[in-house]
């Protein structure tokens, strides 16, 4: 299975820019919240998210999944976190 290299989430044009998709090298608009947790690192209630677009929604998922990181995955609008 070929998995991505995946940067952490964030905008691309600082704190104030539109929310983009976390795949490596995607800037196209954020659609969906991957919510996860490394429970190697991370307190059973802490949550970590990423942002997926569509066309990357299923190979993040699967990424974090493989792992057993993945919590739920959720759409960006109305995501309160």
């Amino acid at each position: 299975m070929d998995i991505p290299s995946l940067p952490l989430f964030g905008p691309a044009d600082g704190p104030d820019g539109p929310p983009v998709c976390s795949a490596k090298g995607c800037r196209q608009p954020a659609q969906w919240v991957l919510v996860w947790n490394n429970p190697k690192l991370h307190t059973p209630d802490r949550r970590k998210t990423w942002l997926a677009c569509e066309e990357h929604r299923e190979s993040l998922g699967q990424f974090l999944g493989v792992r057993g990181f993945l919590k739920e995955t959720v759409p960006l609008d109305g995501f309160e976190g």
